[in-house]
């Protein structure tokens, strides 16, 4: 659920935005453009293989492979999972099953084309499905760990989204899940948090993700006649009008990657202060939303 969208959540139906992210991914599949633009803006850290639409790069594949703590075998929930590197990725990286889904059905086509790529003859280990954040359509406690990338901040209702995500998770589990808020700025997360049945467990700072987005967005303007002419006028089109919009406001912008856990029934969850929160000095962690709140990409 990574691509683009110019219109907040609570503006667009659910039809409206899965249409768009349809066009975009439909779109992506017929050249290596944004590929190549994704791969100059983030150097170094791009994960060729991974190929997402989002701010996943090397050190955050890293994080999310530590953070989720999973034994082979256990069950990986990818939501909002795009093309499915992600998850594929983290599925073979990690020896798991993958359940994944997206409320695009091109992008879950794409992933369900991807898995023999990543799993080889163990493709059927993973398998890629249309549905909502808020509603996923899987069993209560079925997932041992979740990955949201890029996506929670795109959901129509992001407490609700999270307590659905927190309703599939097992016991023990961990969802890492990217949130951005503004720089000082305190998090507006801790009561939706305890409201999913989570705890805090982990939060650290994704401090180079704000400049690898500006990067992005000017190397979209800097193409924007290239991307009309191998996209199409209206994918391109939401990309460029994107740019424009979030251009101005990354400068304030701060980006950290979660991770929330369910404890055991018998344990009780610890007091907010006593969470790891890894932060950079200066930084608060109380909780204030972003107005408005949408992760790029």
């Amino acid at each position: 659920m990574n691509p683009t969208t110019t219109a907040p959540p609570s503006e667009t139906t659910d039809g409206q935005r899965s249409a768009q992210y349809d066009a975009f991914h439909a779109a992506r599949a017929r050249t290596d453009l944004v590929a190549r633009l994704y791969a100059e803006a983030m150097g170094e850290d791009y994960p060729v293989e991974v190929a997402a639409s989002s701010s996943c790069d090397w050190p955050l594949l890293g994080l999310l492979a530590g953070r989720l703590r999973m034994r082979p075998g256990q069950v990986l929930v990818d939501a909002g999972c795009g093309a499915g590197g992600i998850g594929l990725w983290l599925a073979r990286a990690l020896a798991v099953r993958l359940d994944a889904f997206d409320l695009s059905p091109v992008a879950t086509t794409q992933a369900t084309a991807r898995r023999a790529h990543f799993l080889g003859p163990a493709a059927d280990r993973a398998v890629f499905r249309a549905a909502e954040l808020e509603n996923t359509g899987l069993p209560d406690g079925c997932a041992h760990g979740i990955v949201c990338v890029d996506a929670l901040g795109r959901a129509a209702d992001r407490g609700n989204a999270l307590r659905e995500l927190g309703r599939v998770l097992a016991p023990g589990g961990a969802l890492v899940v990217t949130r951005v808020l503004r720089r000082g700025a305190d998090p507006a997360w801790h009561q939706q948090i305890a409201t999913a049945g989570l705890t805090q467990e982990h939060l650290d700072e994704r401090p180079g993700e704000p400049a690898m987005w500006e990067r992005l967005y000017r190397l979209w303007i800097a193409h924007a006649d290239q991307l009309r002419r191998e996209l199409g006028e209206a994918p391109a089109e939401n990309m460029l009008r994107e740019a424009q919009h979030k251009l101005p406001t990354l400068r304030g912008r701060r980006a950290v990657l979660l991770t929330l856990r369910r404890l055991p029934a018998s344990d009780a969850p610890p007091s907010v202060g006593a969470v790891d929160r890894m932060a950079r000095p200066g930084l608060q962690t109380g909780d204030r939303p972003v107005p408005g709140e949408r992760t790029p990409q």
